[in-house]
């Protein structure tokens, strides 16, 4: 039974375990500053943090004792001199079928955000970023790289390193107003390496869809097939699903499963074809979190929120949902949680399931635990800042 969490905050690094039945946070680094996501390298121990500060910008610190102590990595995030990427900039528009309109622009890449960490073996560490960058370390995270074969790919306009203007270009890549600048640009949120092989990755993009690199990132493919865009007049298109999150079984890895903007998907097929699976009618549908279960690929948790413009509990009322038949029905477990006044949502990388345990934190700061599946519900923290990240160490 895991009973340790990793928790990343708007104001630190947070450590929460379980001391003779009851759950203790503690402030473990990074006092004040912002951290956005939290984990451990199962390959190596290393803690990894994705700190983002408003004045110092973005860094990447780490620690090899367990998180006493904490310092920079010796490599950080940097975009290569010159690199350039399509970004778009949105105004109301009545006229629209949308309500919007936008212009692009061509923009100088630098780090809005560093949003997620994933791992390989032999060293592989992989960092996404706002604007929709992936950096891949082989050495251990003594050295990073851009993949150039996904920031480069034609979806989002080619290779603009010799690019002046954005007039005559075209990306369907859009964006997300979650970077640290306010900047509407591409993040690359969710990061999934396939454990039977490490040159074969997911990541998942806002606003983009899912992608597949079977080379080690020298080429990529979109995975968005059976996902569907019906508010737009090209609803099975390749690109621009806003994807929120994605998360694979370890046990059975060709089940992956995917919270979108649209709602709920999954994947028995490595994310070749998606299916719809939420219940609109039960309010299992719009959410930003999703988290797989580690041995059955049909099994998978939701925190459900009212929706984009309403980020809050519905009714006032928290409760999990839980499929065990790879999204046919769902069941709302709601013990232990709030049934009333709660105003929670639970980001993208607040939620996180490990051997049976499950464990989510919300924007006010509200962190539970539940140790039988999602049935039962435990307060491991209150009064905490703003959770962005939780991860099972």
């Amino acid at each position: 039974m895991t009973r340790r969490l990793l928790i990343g905050t708007r104001k630190g690094t947070f450590i929460v375990e379980n001391d003779g039945g009851r759950w203790k946070p503690r402030l473990a680094g990074h006092a004040g500053g912002g951290v956005n996501y939290v984990a451990r390298d199962p390959y190596t121990g290393r803690l990894w943090a994705l700190l983002g500060f408003g004045h110092w910008g973005a860094k990447l610190s780490i620690s090899d004792d367990d998180g006493a102590t904490w310092a920079d990595a010796g490599a950080q995030i940097m975009y290569p001199e010159g690199t350039k990427y399509l970004g778009q900039t949105m105004f109301e528009d009545p006229s629209s079928d949308f309500g919007v309109t936008w212009s692009t622009s061509l923009r100088k890449a630098t780090v809005q955000k560093l949003w997620v960490i994933g791992f390989g073996p032999g060293g592989r560490v992989h960092v996404g970023t706002i604007p929709g960058g992936l950096f891949t370390s082989t050495d251990g995270g003594a050295s990073f790289a851009l993949d150039m074969g996904l920031w480069n790919d034609p979806s989002r306009g080619g290779d603009l390193s010799g690019a002046t203007e954005a007039t005559g270009l075209e990306t369907k890549w859009f964006g997300t107003p979650a970077s640290e600048s306010g900047e509407f640009a591409p993040g690359l949120h969710s990061i999934s390496v396939d454990p039977r092989d490490p040159a074969r990755m997911l990541v998942a993009v806002s606003t983009a869809g899912v992608i597949e690199t079977r080379d080690g990132g020298e080429s990529w493919a979109p995975r968005n097939r059976g996902m569907r865009l019906d508010h737009t007049p090209e609803p099975e298109a390749d690109w621009g699903h806003d994807t929120h999150f994605i998360d694979r079984c370890d046990g059975e890895p060709d089940c992956v499963w995917q919270q979108n903007h649209t709602g709920i998907y999954y994947s028995r097929d490595n994310a070749m074809s998606w299916e719809k699976v939420g219940a609109p009618e039960q309010d299992v549908s719009f959410g930003f979190a999703i988290a797989a279960d580690d041995a059955d690929g049909r099994v998978a948790w939701v925190v459900p929120g009212r929706s984009d413009m309403q980020r809050m509990a519905i009714d006032g009322a928290l409760f999990v949902a839980r499929t065990d038949d790879g999204g046919k029905s769902w069941t709302k477990h709601r013990e232990g949680l709030p049934q009333e006044g709660a105003y929670d949502v639970v980001l993208r990388h607040a939620l996180d399931a490990k051997g049976g345990a499950v464990a989510f934190g919300s924007t006010t700061g509200n962190l539970y635990v539940s140790e039988d599946r999602g049935e039962t519900w435990a307060v491991a923290g209150n009064n905490l800042p703003p959770i962005y990240s939780v991860r099972w160490a």
